[in-house]
């Protein structure tokens, strides 16, 4: 499929779609007269990469894990100490802001029962 297509299943625009190529992120084949071609499969990691953007990965983190999200082979022997200490900071942080949403789900989720229990409760008698 071309990059507009791409774009239009993915949820993306076509220069995001190039800058995600430009980042390590899609290798899309080229066609004889220099379109981008792009596999069907290739919707999917779109998904995948901008999921892992807005949990506030950066490009950089996305291009070392992203392989074994989608083939799950790790590719680990060419891992810097400096990468590690990254992927490190990474967890932590993504840990962080799991326990915050899990903290913010439980709230709005008491919220809501307690509206709903008022609602649903009979309404008291006047009185005389």
């Amino acid at each position: 499929m071309r990059i507009g297509e791409l774009a239009d299943r993915a949820g993306a625009s076509p220069r995001l779609l190039r800058y995600y190529e430009e980042q390590g992120l899609l290798k899309p084949e080229r066609s004889a007269n220099g379109y981008r071609e792009y596999d069907d499969a290739l919707v999917e990691r779109v998904r995948q990469i901008r999921s892992l953007l807005d949990s506030g990965l950066s490009t950089r983190t996305i291009r070392e894990v992203l392989p074994c999200l989608t083939t799950g082979q790790y590719h680990v022997r060419g891992a810097t100490p400096e990468t590690l200490a990254a992927l490190e900071h990474e967890h932590r942080q993504l840990t962080a802001r799991v326990e915050c949403l899990s903290r913010s789900r439980d709230a709005v989720g008491a919220y809501l029962r307690a509206v709903r229990s008022l609602r649903d409760a009979p309404a008291p008698a006047e009185a005389c």
